[in-house]
């Protein structure tokens, strides 16, 4: 069975907690169940078995409200802005500049725009973020743990390339390395 560990980073109030609550609990909301029940007492971590493509993972969800571990201990990362905050979106550069920083090969992570549901309190369009995602490198979805629309997609989508990362490592593992062995050129000796 794979094992991954994905961390949620974005401002706080993006969504994080609930995302990881609704896809960890696969809540329904309701009217009370959404405000009630989706927020745990504490943070993270979530954990869920799934399967994604025929194989059978078990996901470790982090929210960055837990602490600074969690990009020592994400395999990958999701960075979360609200559509309803244009300040949280500005800061996606920053997250993304402190995962390259914090590790020495940038790991998979997807870009993800929650809030989606909100259309009167839009400040980000879907083409900004999706714009964001292209020059990022990265895929883009947008969410909403409100209705759970792409929350599960969210987290497959980030396994999928946590997983072809890995094969990609494997196959560089067992490829053949060049020799080291020095080839010292002929003297030629002209009379």
């Amino acid at each position: 069975m794979d094992q991954w560990t994905i961390a949620l980073l974005g401002d706080s109030r993006v969504g994080k907690t609930t995302l990881a609550t609704m896809f960890t609990l696969n809540c329904i909301p309701g009217a009370s169940s959404f405000v009630v029940q989706v927020y745990p007492l504490e943070p993270g971590p979530f954990r869920k078995q799934l399967v994604v493509d025929n194989r059978m993972c078990f996901v470790e969800v982090l929210d960055a409200e837990g602490g600074n571990y969690i990009l020592r201990d994400g395999q990958g990362f999701v960075l979360i802005y609200s559509a309803t905050s244009r300040e949280s979106f500005d800061k996606i550069a920053a997250f993304h500049q402190t995962l390259v920083r914090a590790t020495k090969m940038l790991p998979p992570f997807i870009l993800i725009g929650n809030r989606a549901d909100a259309h009167s309190a839009r400040e980000v369009s879907k083409e900004e973020g999706a714009a964001s995602a292209r020059e990022l490198g990265c895929e883009f979805l947008e969410t909403s743990a409100k209705t759970a629309q792409n929350v599960e997609r969210m987290v497959i989508t980030l396994i999928r390339a946590l997983r072809r990362r890995k094969a990609e490592e494997a196959e560089l593992a067992v490829a053949p390395k060049p020799s080291k062995r020095t080839v010292v050129p002929h003297k030629c000796v002209v009379m």
